[in-house]
């Protein structure tokens, strides 16, 4: 425990201190804060970028009354928060527990519980400053470094949020308790590819390394930028682009995350399968999962909660969050239909394990699509994830020979990469797609032939290509780092015994 104190105050303070050189932004009284947008604006100059985060609405102008958050919009934030909630515990946990040997049960579950209470006390402290403040084109600053400014307990009022639309806002605190949820999940997710021979002190202690280097930056990146309301001109439009982070600058479009949690997560994952080093026995002996009932309820709490992941990153209680809805709602059945039409084609039986997967499979893929796709979009998306993500737990699996111990790369990493690069194609409106093109100023629709698929899916692969460099190298180097500290693997003895016993002192079933 000693070890484990010293590691995370250790990887706190690395948090902390790298990321010090980052430009702190100027403005005190409405420091920007990330939203994602509605498919029916984009940035400027730019192909469409309906789902980019936005920062926090600048001052309005003194003639004109400050927004009002609505009433419905905040209650719709609090339930999708608690939505994305629910995915994780007991959703997650419980997907992920059902995967593994009895005997390991509830190590996953505690490593799922422990990491995401863990990451949501590191978001309140820095997590969210550096995400979702003013900074460079890779890293916030410090102006909501333990959530300082964000409520005003002399005056009784809070700090807003700019949503997609102009002059519409909502509490800054409801949209930064939103994002503790998806870099909680994303971290927790990272977990399943090393499953059952990790010590539980170097999981955690890899995850305060990975949070503060990897998800971070690669959410200021992607979702970071001024608002709506910053655009007050044309002639300012370039300025306000050039503050936001990198990938939003290019263009690229990722509604809830695609990127930023699901490659972002399945690329560590699959690192540290290959540094962890594979399970005793992998390959020789069964190691099939211990109960499928469990998967079965995890990945529908899942189904359930992502709801509220993709509907609710619109910010608003809109068009826009139904259309999300429905997107996840279709994209997903179609991705369970593929995977199992795929398992009977390929073994002649489908599985209840294959339909609780392409569940999955098909709600990474709408992720980054969902509200930045019609629904016939939605549907083909979810069907080629289907078929894709099959292949990736499977063929490609075996080709890059990793104990990835419950497909977290397969699912994930597949499926997020399948969904970035179609959203490139489904955004069209030749396709459906709700894409439009303005300058923040004024918005026009996109004609079909003003809309060009292969910009838009190379912008889209660029994100995807710097996204798996740069959880890469973190991950490399952050494994390494724990390895020659804490050292990363159980024994063989503990794990023969299970890690339930070995590490926590606990059976999940007795008798």
């Amino acid at each position: 425990m000693k070890k484990l104190l010293a590691t995370l105050a250790l990887g706190l303070s690395l948090g902390l201190g790298v990321f010090g050189t980052a430009s702190v932004a100027t403005a005190q009284t409405a420091a920007p804060a990330a939203v994602t947008a509605p498919a029916a604006e984009a940035k400027p100059d730019a192909a469409p970028a309906p789902a980019a985060p936005a920062a926090a609405a600048p001052a309005a102008a003194e003639t004109a009354p400050a927004p009002v958050p609505n009433k419905g919009d905040i209650a719709w934030m609090m339930v999708s928060t608690i939505l994305v909630i629910l995915m994780v515990i007991p959703g997650l946990a419980l997907f992920y527990g059902g995967l593994v040997r009895s005997k390991n049960m509830l190590s996953v579950l505690m490593q799922v519980v422990v990491t995401f209470s863990m990451i949501t006390v590191l978001w309140f402290i820095y997590g969210y400053s550096l995400a979702f403040t003013e900074g460079n084109a890779f890293i916030g600053g410090f102006d909501r470094l333990f959530m300082k400014g964000i409520w005003d307990n002399v005056g009784g009022t809070f700090a807003n949020a700019a949503t997609f639309s102009k002059g519409v806002v909502i509490p800054e605190i409801s949209f930064a308790a939103f994002q503790a949820t998806f870099a909680g999940i994303t971290c927790a997710l990272i977990v399943g590819a090393f499953a059952e021979r990790i010590k539980f002190s170097a999981v955690l202690a890899f995850m305060v390394l990975w949070f503060t280097f990897s998800y971070l930056p690669v959410a200021h990146m992607v979702w970071f930028w001024m608002g709506p309301d910053a655009y007050t001109a044309k002639e300012v439009a370039d300025e306000m682009t050039s503050k936001a982070g990198l990938i939003w600058q290019w263009g690229a479009l990722d509604f809830a995350g695609g990127t930023v949690v699901h490659i972002n997560a399945a690329v560590a994952g699959l690192v540290g399968a290959f540094m962890v080093g594979k399970r005793i026995g992998y390959g020789r002996e069964a190691m099939a999962p211990h109960s499928l009932t469990l998967t079965m309820v995890g990945a529908s709490l899942l189904w359930v909660g992502w709801f509220g992941f993709n509907a609710g990153s619109a910010l608003e209680a809109n068009g826009f969050a139904a259309l999300a809805f429905i997107n996840t709602l279709v994209a997903t059945a179609g991705a369970v239909l593929a995977w199992c039409v795929g398992e009977a084609l390929m073994r002649g039986k489908a599985s209840m394990l294959g339909a609780a997967s392409g569940a999955v499979a098909g709600l990474v893929a709408i992720t980054p699509a969902a509200g930045n796709v019609g629904l016939v979009g939605g549907l083909v998306i979810g069907i080629v994830a289907g078929f894709a993500c099959l292949w990736g737990v499977n063929g490609l699996k075996k080709m890059l020979g990793a104990d990835d111990s419950l497909d977290v790369f397969g699912v994930h990493g597949v499926g997020g990469i399948v969904g970035a690069l179609l959203t490139g194609v489904f955004n069209s409106p030749a396709l459906g797609g709700p894409s439009a093109v303005g300058d923040w100023v004024t918005v026009a629709m996109v004609t079909p032939d003003a809309y060009s698929i292969a910009a838009q899916v190379w912008t889209q692969a660029k994100a995807v290509l710097l996204t798996i460099v740069w959880s890469g190298v973190v991950s490399v180097v952050a494994f390494k780092i724990v390895d020659l500290t804490i050292g990363l693997r159980v024994t063989e003895e503990e794990e023969r015994e299970g890690l339930d016993i070995s590490s926590h002192g606990e059976s999940a079933y007795h008798g």
